[in-house]
């Protein structure tokens, strides 16, 4: 529950800091435009409502709203919750920083977490219930969550969605593998063919390289032969008699003189090396030859592989492992049909257990909804609407088929209303006036608040369209609920006042030219003098005071 509220430059609000006792009706009035909104804003921002720079107080950075939420020990999905995140203790601080600049930030127990983490705390902290939530009721596809709610069904809908899910993954998959028929034969062919000229051609890794070398070497044979025939002649006529001369003359300097031995080694050592280059030179020489028709069987080698290179890539390292991940890629289709037939299989089971999955879950709905009928007939009952009947109607519960599934299941629950005896059943949006969508409302988040373990629940003005034995019947019905949660409510019926057992009122005061809202609670003195404004307006006369000390000593508060 709600223990403690602070909010600060939102709005008119410049500072306002209220403590709560815990469970019971905490009402809040005053007049049009005085700022009642706001506070219900604070509590809408909490939750991880949507925000607006637009809220922030002019002249200010930043608005702060926090709240201080005293935790329910019972509650074990809010501490595991909590746990997970490193958050655990008997209580919980919200605060919420909204920036001028567009930016915001959440922090719980003083630890900045992501605003998804708000949303789902609030969800077990607080219930805001406001106008636009009657609107819903118009909407039958809302009726099916609304349903899901009240017979607590979510678990079983998310489960079935999951099932749904996987089954519709696996159908899709299969369409696809299906839908490629045509498609698949003409790239099996294809991919057929380029692997087919690629192991054709059988190209091996830096053979390119080697062609290109032995071309080269072809084309310039003729110049080669002569080339080696001037070499050979060197080194074994001029050049050969003079290095002998030479190696002669200086072996016999190097017994004379000891000093030119080391020269005359390395003499030694040049004439065995150009004796090995000529060695090498003569026998290269005789393998030489001119072959015109090897030097065109070459060239037509390197054209094939170029041809390789244009299509399938930059070099032959890549043509090959273009050539592989075609195979693979061809076995993969020709073991389509395998695939094709073993996704069926498995389509059908899935299929199976999904349709299981919606049955179940439709008559776990028919069941909450006879639930709901007599449950909601006595609500409304006791919110002043006698011979009122409610039901709810299943549309299109003929066609449950495979392909009728939606995520939700097959169910379209709508919601039907009579008002008054002898009145035919007809769609919300046919029949409820402002007043009655009112207290329809009421009577559905009376019954969640007794399902669910939510602490607080906020009502932001639901008694529109509601007076006379209506509005003392939804005063009880709100005084009911305040036993066992803690109700914060924005009205402005009186009777609803009278029941309060924490009275705010906010007002607008204008201090040095500046406009603020201000939320005082309200004495025993200062309830009468509210609850007769509500009652009269601004002229309250003494019969409209006893009025007002009549409707609070009716609620046992006091006069």
């Amino acid at each position: 529950m709600l223990r403690a509220l602070r909010i600060e430059n939102l709005a008119l609000i410049d500072r306002l800091e209220l403590e709560f006792s815990g469970s019971g009706l905490v009402v809040l009035s005053g007049e049009t435009g005085a700022g009642k909104s706001i506070v219900m804003r604070g509590l809408h921002l909490l939750a991880g409502g949507r925000a607006q720079t637009g809220w922030i107080r002019g002249g200010c950075d930043e608005a702060v709203v926090e709240g201080l939420f005293e935790l329910d020990p019972d509650n074990q999905e809010m501490a595991a919750l909590l746990a997970e995140h490193g958050l655990d203790g008997p209580e919980c601080i919200v605060r919420r920083h909204l920036g001028s600049d567009g930016r915001g930030r959440f922090l719980v127990n003083d630890r900045l977490v992501t605003a998804r983490l708000v949303a789902a705390l609030s969800a077990d902290l607080v219930h805001i219930v406001a106008q636009h939530d009657q609107q819903q009721l118009l909407a039958p596809r809302r009726h099916l969550d609304l349903l899901d709610s009240i017979g607590d069904l979510w678990p079983r809908r998310r489960d079935f969605g999951r099932i749904f899910a996987c089954w519709r993954e696996v159908e899709e998959r299969l369409a696809a593998l299906r839908g490629q028929g045509r498609e698949r034969e003409q790239r099996a062919d294809f991919l057929s063919y380029q692997v087919r000229e690629i192991r054709e051609i059988g190209p091996q890794e830096g053979e390119d390289a080697a062609l290109t070398h032995e071309r080269d070497r072809l084309k310039a044979a003729d110049s080669l032969i002569a080339l080696a025939v001037r070499g050979l002649e060197s080194l074994d006529g001029e050049i050969g008699v003079l290095l002998s001369r030479a190696r002669r003359d200086l072996d016999q300097a190097a017994q004379l003189d000891g000093s030119l031995t080391e020269l005359a080694r390395r003499l030694d050592s040049v004439g065995y090396e150009i004796e090995d280059i000529a060695g090498e030179l003569r026998r290269y020489h005789q393998g030489l030859t001119v072959d015109p028709e090897a030097l065109e069987r070459t060239g037509e080698r390197l054209a094939q592989l170029q041809l390789l290179k244009r299509k399938y890539g930059e070099n032959l390292v890549e043509v090959l492992a273009f050539a592989r991940q075609a195979e693979q890629e061809l076995a993969g289709l020709e073991n389509l049909d395998n695939e094709i037939a073993a996704l069926e299989r498995e389509a059908a089971s899935q299929r199976e257990q999904v349709l299981a999955a919606a049955r179940d879950l439709s008559e776990q709905r028919l069941r909450a909804a006879r639930q709901l009928v007599g449950a909601m007939e006595r609500e409304l009952a006791s919110l002043s609407f006698s011979g009122a009947r409610f039901t709810v109607e299943f549309d299109g519960t003929e066609r449950q088929t495979a392909d009728a599934l939606t995520a939700t299941g097959w169910d379209h629950p709508a919601f039907f209303f009579s008002a008054n005896p002898g009145e035919p059943l007809k769609p919300l949006a046919q029949v409820a006036s402002g007043g009655e969508l009112s207290r329809l409302m009421l009577a559905l988040k009376c019954l969640l608040a007794r399902r669910d373990q939510v602490g607080t629940v906020v009502f932001d003005e639901v008694d529109a369209g509601i007076g006379g034995q209506a509005a003392e019947a939804v005063a009880a019905k709100i005084h009911e609920l305040a036993a066992h949660h803690q109700i914060f409510c924005i009205t402005h019926l009186p009777q609803i006042a009278a029941w309060a057992d924490e009275h705010l009122e906010v007002a607008k005061l204008v201090e040095k030219g500046r406009t603020s809202s201000t939320v005082r609670r309200l004495d025993r003195d200062g309830r009468l003098a509210e609850l007769a404004r509500m009652l009269a307006g601004e002229v309250v006369s003494e019969e409209t005071f006893r009025y007002a000390r009549d409707l609070l000593a009716r609620r046992g508060s006091g006069a």
